[in-house]
C-alpha cells in the first residue's frame, strides 16, 4: 500500500506538461467546420466557455456561435441577419456582437438566454456595434458617423453613456469588466493607434514599447489587459498588460506566420484570439497559462516531500 501510494505521486509529477508552452501558454488550435479558412475567437468567459464566428464575409458569411471547449459548437446568429458576429459572453452566459441587415446596417445586439435585442446608438443609422459585456450586463462598444469616425460608449438598462478623453480622435471601447474598468483603442491616424483602459474615469494610454500601433481588446477582473500590437516589421503580435505592475509580455502563437491577436482573457488567465497560418488560413486559439518549468519543479518537490513523509508516518 505504502509504494502504491508513492507510485501515484510520481505519476502526477511525470504528466505535468511542461513542454506544450510558448510564451507562457499552451495553445490549442479552433477551427469552425463552417469555414476551415477562417475562425475567429473574440471572448471567453469564467467557465471557458468561447464567443466567435466563423466566416471571412465574403466567400462564407460571418456566422456567429459559442464554443464549450474543445469542439462543441453552438451557432449563434441574430434573426434574418446576413452575416452575424460573437464578440463578447460574460460569466452569466449574455452574449453581444453585432448583426448586418440586408441593406448593409451593422447593429449590436445582445443575447440573453436565447431572447435577441438589437442595440442601435441613436446617433448613427449606419454602424452600432457592442464588443464586450460583464456580470451586471453593462456593454462597451462605439457607433460610427457619416465621415467614418468612431464614438466609443457603454450601454446598460437603456441607457448609452459617451466615453470622451483628452486627445480622442478615433475610438472604440472594447470591453468592460465587474469594477467598470473600460479597455479600447484611439485611431489618431490611418497608421497610428493607441490603446487604452479607464479606471473609473482615469485613462491610461497603453502603447507597446516600440510599437506605433496598439490596439486594447479585452481585460479580465484582476487587472490583465490583452490586445495586439504591430511591430517595425509590419508584424502583428498579441500583447498581455497587467494593470498593476505595468508590463507588458508578447504572445505569439506558436503556429502563426506573422500575425497573432489576442482578443478576450478570463478570470483564469485563459486568452483567445486569432492567428494566421502558414497557409494563409485565419485560425482561432485557446491559450491556457502554465507554470514556469522551475516553478513545475517546485510543485513536483513538494509533491514528492509531502507523499514521503506521509509515507514515514503511516504505520508499518
Amino acid at each position: 500500500m505504502k509504494r502504491h501510494a508513492l507510485t501515484i505521486a510520481f505519476s502526477l509529477f511525470v504528466f505535468i506538461p511542461v513542454t506544450a508552452r510558448a510564451d507562457g501558454f499552451s495553445f490549442a488550435t479552433v477551427v469552425n467546420p463552417g469555414d476551415p479558412a477562417f475562425t475567429q475567437l473574440l471572448g471567453i468567459n469564467n467557465s471557458s466557455v468561447v464567443a466567435g464566428y466563423y466566416g471571412d464575409g465574403s466567400v462564407v458569411p460571418n456566422n456567429g456561435f459559442t464554443l464549450v471547449l474543445p469542439n462543441t459548437f453552438t451557432p449563434e446568429n441574430f434573426p434574418g441577419s446576413a452575416q452575424t458576429q460573437v464578440v463578447g459572453i460574460n460569466s452569466t452566459g449574455e452574449t453581444v456582437g453585432f448583426w448586418i441587415d440586408a441593406g448593409g446596417v451593422t447593429h449590436g445586439f445582445t443575447n440573453v438566454g436565447g431572447t435577441f435585442m438589437t442595440v442601435d446608438n441613436p446617433l448613427t443609422t449606419t454602424v452600432t456595434q457592442l464588443l464586450g459585456v460583464n456580470t451586471a450586463g453593462v456593454a462597451a462598444g462605439y457607433w460610427a458617423d457619416s465621415g467614418g469616425t468612431f464614438h466609443p460608449f457603454t450601454w446598460g438598462g437603456g441607457v448609452f453613456t459617451g466615453i470622451t478623453f483628452s486627445g480622442i480622435v478615433s475610438a472604440q471601447a472594447t470591453d468592460v469588466n465587474n469594477a467598470g474598468n473600460i479597455t479600447g483603442f484611439n485611431m489618431t491616424t490611418a497608421t497610428t493607434s493607441d490603446g487604452f483602459v479607464d479606471i473609473g474615469g482615469v485613462f491610461t494610454k497603453l502603447d507597446f514599447p516600440g510599437s506605433l500601433f496598439t490596439q486594447a481588446l479585452g481585460l479580465n477582473n484582476h487587472g490583465d489587459v490583452v490586445g495586439s500590437y504591430v511591430d517595425s516589421a509590419g508584424n502583428t503580435h498579441g500583447f498581455l498588460y497587467n494593470i498593476t505592475t505595468g508590463t507588458y509580455h508578447t504572445i505569439d502563437d506558436p503556429l502563426a506566420a506573422g500575425s497573432t491577436v489576442v482578443n478576450g482573457i478570463n478570470d483564469q488567465g485563459q486568452v483567445v484570439g486569432f492567428y494566421v497560418d502558414a497557409n494563409g488560413n485565419t485560425d482561432g486559439f485557446v491559450g491556457t497559462p502554465v507554470p514556469e518549468p522551475g516553478s513545475l519543479l517546485l510543485i513536483g518537490a513538494g509533491l514528492i516531500g509531502l507523499i514521503l513523509r506521509r509515507f514515514q508516518r503511516q504505520p508499518s
